[in-house]
């Protein structure tokens, strides 16, 4: 099956450099490009192509506004998105404006086949320069995300007891069914109570229905 592209960039040069690597390729086929934003919208709609190579600098239109436009146009139409900017904003905007994929221009020209066929298959792809950026800044969202969290700081013992506790059974029962010393439990229980800073369990409770992690109402 032949993917049908569309080339949005303001410098012929782009254009030219682009659809001679793509047509090169047996699956590709360009069939338009556009110097300005509002052109690649206009003929977006009516050539509707399977992706939409999109430069996020263009004049008239900027490519994200292009990008969104073009969902409401031709919602199959699949964008890569091409910029300069290599940092985590930029790839967020131009993902949540719609576009499927992000390519750092330095690295267009190799990467670009590649991105094309990923995203008419259904994935998104991001250049791998800026990949790693991109985990790397989820992985500091998650970590401040669970700094913040009071489950985060009980381990997984701690919650056990917590869950049978708010479920009303005993320090004995909670030991029964965790094949524990009831000394042991009652050691979890002071530490965790310590570490939230509650002080009797109907505090205990109300965190537990909060934060999802029982059932008891």
């Amino acid at each position: 099956m032949t993917i049908t592209v569309f080339l949005a960039d303001d410098h012929a040069v782009v254009r030219d450099g682009l659809r001679l690597m793509l047509e090169e390729q047996e699956d590709i086929h360009v069939i338009g490009d556009a110097a300005n934003g509002q052109d690649a919208v206009q003929q977006v709609a009516q050539l509707c192509p399977d992706v939409v190579v999109m430069d996020i600098g263009m004049p008239e239109l900027n490519g994200i506004e292009a990008t969104q436009q073009i969902q409401q146009a031709c919602p199959s139409a699949q964008v890569v998105v091409l910029s300069m900017h290599d940092t985590v904003e930029h790839v967020f905007r131009a993902l949540q404006a719609g576009a499927r994929g992000y390519l750092v221009k330095e690295s267009a020209g190799t990467e670009v086949i590649e991105a094309v066929r990923a995203v008419q298959s259904g994935h998104r792809y991001l250049s791998r320069k800026i990949s790693d950026k991109v985990i790397n800044n989820y992985m500091e969202y998650r970590e401040a995300a669970e700094a913040e969290d009071p489950v985060a700081c009980l381990t997984p013992r701690e919650l056990d007891v917590l869950r049978l506790i708010v479920e009303g059974n005993s320090s004995a029962e909670a030991a029964t069914l965790l094949s524990l010393s009831q000394k042991t439990v009652d050691t979890y229980r002071s530490r965790m109570m310590r570490k939230l800073g509650m002080r009797n369990v109907q505090e205990l409770v109300r965190f537990a229905i909060q934060h999802g992690l029982t059932t008891v109402e």
